[in-house]
């Protein structure tokens, strides 16, 4: 005889009764999405010695300045030393946030490929731009746990009198911003070199680096204390902080991006958020410098200064854009276009470094036209423009042609490739003026120097070289840098197609 069917819902009642489970606090839903690198470094950190060493030592400078600043109240009746302690008091954070900070931060990266641990950490899938983040964010944080120390002492200036609020938001701000700044700078110097002797030489250039970067903050800082109030209504210093500010965080972005590139693996489209980052910082900047020169009524000095520091920032990142390994992800070379500039490839770095110049010195031309000036400094300052962007297309086609057609594959590395561009617009920039010299002529005669990165664009740009430098004579230079970056590009097509063939 066969057992009753007894229905699920009277075997457990309880189950039916049982409340669902509540939900989890918003802080362990965040702690899950954490990066797991960030809560390692941070435990770690604050177990060193160095951290503990470094905090109780600007905490008992602070404390030794308050306890001065205390008896220098009591002796005086009204008190007008508040800028002078608060410099004293952001000296002893500075030390710790522009060097100390820094200087962790590099050398835990640094020493996680020297020991070759990096590699388990790209087996626990964080990958490594998250790897990076977390080591970033970390030391961040670290700087936050020393900026909250010292902000009550930097606080209590402001009741010293001598220093406004305002001016002290305003410095603890931008270094903030300095620092992020100089830690990405610090990381990306980690991933710089693989060799030992790379790495010394990497070492203490980044050690001089910081010394400067320093003072750098202590200077601007002593210069903004000391002008405290006389500067609220001055609409170019809040151009100008806007503009650090920018480049600050800007450049800060594109560090962290070629850093990740460099640790990424060869198999991966590794240049695409660098060159995207490239790309939005320049439209972003350029955007930037069209606001400041709206604000400063079309000001020429404004659209010249945008002109002249965007071709020498377009060049120096033509450069690296341009060395970039060949034979790198084969695996994306099928879906490979010619107007894939954000696929890995030297040739495709170059011809985004030309259409970046390019585009950059168009707009800057219609802004350098639209300016109020006089009509003959409007008119010697676009041949100039315009001669900038034909002697950074000619010298970076020049050595890449130099480079590239060496046989020695030493000679085509990135490394190799930025050196011969620096060496030839060193030796453009130097041995005209010594011929000239050597002839019994002046230094900058025009004809000498027609080809001089530095001292040609100064002279097309004079009223009285203009007879000696026609508009044919800049026709002439930018017909030779069309064919020598038509002739790079034909031998980067080249030499990639030989080493995928390999």
């Amino acid at each position: 005889m066969s057992a009753p069917v007894i229905p699920a819902a009277e075997l457990a009642p309880s189950a039916q009764a049982t409340p669902p489970a509540p939900s989890e606090p918003w802080w362990a839903r965040w702690g899950d999405r954490l990066n797991p690198l960030v809560v390692k470094e941070v435990r770690q950190g604050l177990r060193t010695r160095v951290f503990w060493i470094c905090f109780a030592l600007m905490l008992l400078a602070c404390l030794a300045l308050s306890l001065v600043a205390y008896l220098d109240l009591r002796n005086s009746a009204v008190s007008q030393q508040g800028s002078s302690f608060f410099f004293a008091f952001f000296f002893c954070l500075a030390v710790v946030h522009f060097f100390i900070v820094p200087y962790s931060a590099y050398r835990s990266l640094a020493r996680e490929r020297e020991d070759e641990t990096w590699v388990l950490l790209v087996l626990t899938g964080l990958g490594p731009r998250r790897i990076l983040r977390g080591k970033v964010a970390s030391y961040l944080v670290q700087g936050a746990l020393y900026a909250s120390a010292a902000g009550p002492f930097l606080l209590f200036s402001y009741y010293l009198n001598g220093i406004d609020l305002f001016t002290i938001l305003l410095v603890l701000g931008l270094a903030a911003a300095w620092l992020v700044f100089v830690t990405m700078v610090a990381v990306c110097a980690a991933t710089l070199a693989d060799s030992r002797v790379g790495r010394a030489f990497v070492h203490f250039a980044l050690l001089g680096g910081l010394g400067i970067s320093l003072v750098t903050a202590l200077t601007s800082a002593y210069g903004m204390i000391e002008h405290t109030g006389r500067w609220m209504g001055d609409t170019e210093f809040f151009i100008g902080v806007g503009i650090c500010l920018w480049g600050m965080l800007s450049y800060g972005w594109l560090l962290f991006e070629a850093s990740a590139a460099r640790l990424a693996l060869p198999t991966e489209n590794y240049t695409l958020e660098p060159r995207r980052a490239v790309v939005l910082q320049s439209t972003l900047s350029l955007l930037v410098a069209l606001c400041a020169w709206q604000l400063k009524d079309q000001s020429f000095h404004a659209a010249s200064f945008t002109g002249v520091m965007g071709m020498v920032h377009l060049a120096g990142i033509g450069v690296i854009l341009a060395s970039d390994a060949d034979g790198q992800a084969r695996a994306l070379r099928a879906a490979t276009r010619p107007w894939s500039l954000y696929r890995p490839g030297a040739v495709r770095g170059f011809r985004l470094a030309l259409v970046l110049e390019a585009g950059w010195t168009a707009v800057c031309f219609v802004m350098v036209q639209a300016s109020v000036a006089a009509e003959s400094t409007l008119a010697g300052f676009s041949r100039a423009l315009v001669s900038m962007l034909f002697y950074s297309v000619l010298y970076l086609s020049v050595s890449l042609l130099l480079s590239r057609l060496v046989p020695q594959e030493r000679f085509s590395r990135s490394a190799s490739v930025r050196l011969v561009f620096f060496c030839v617009v060193a030796l453009g920039g130097a041995v005209p003026p010594v011929l000239a010299s050597l002839l019994d002529l002046s230094s900058d005669a025009p004809l000498f120097n027609v080809l001089n990165p530095f001292m040609g664009p100064v002279n097309f740009a004079e009223s009285r070289y203009r007879d000696a430098l026609p508009d044919s004579m800049l026709a002439c230079v930018g017909l030779l840098a069309v064919l020598a970056a038509f002739c790079a590009d034909r031998s980067l097509v080249q030499r990639e197609r030989r080493v995928h063939a390999s």
